[in-house]
């Protein structure tokens, strides 16, 4: 790999991380109904990213009843499940995201200045 190449990837990788702390979160919910395991998960999610990435992201919630064929697209193992598209990596995380501060961990999204 020529050497400007990997200067011009490195300059990438590190404005990146500059960056970090204005990336738009992409986030899509797959539920089941309205149960309370589901509604949980919904509740737990939105006061999630209205304290951590406020008007930094998207959320796209999915009744996985009412349309099943999603849970097969996205190969769907258990519900409610949760998978962050962006910023990449990709992560999936199952259950009702009651515990903020590992669900924040696991989706490599700590917000800047905490850790």
């Amino acid at each position: 790999m020529p050497e400007e190449l990997i200067q011009n990837k490195l300059a990438e990788y590190e404005q990146a991380l500059e960056n970090r702390g204005a990336q738009v979160y992409v986030f899509r919910l797959y539920v089941t109904g309205a149960s309370p395991q589901s509604l949980q998960a919904i509740e737990n999610l939105k006061q999630l990213c209205d304290e951590n990435f406020p008007g930094r992201y998207e959320l796209d919630v999915f009744d996985i009843y009412q349309q099943p064929e999603l849970a097969k697209q996205a190969q769907l193992v258990a519900a409610p499940t949760l998978i962050k598209d962006r910023p990449l990596p990709v992560r999936r995380l199952i259950g009702n995201l009651s515990n903020t501060e590992e669900t924040l961990k696991r989706l490599d999204a700590i917000p800047e200045g905490k850790s």
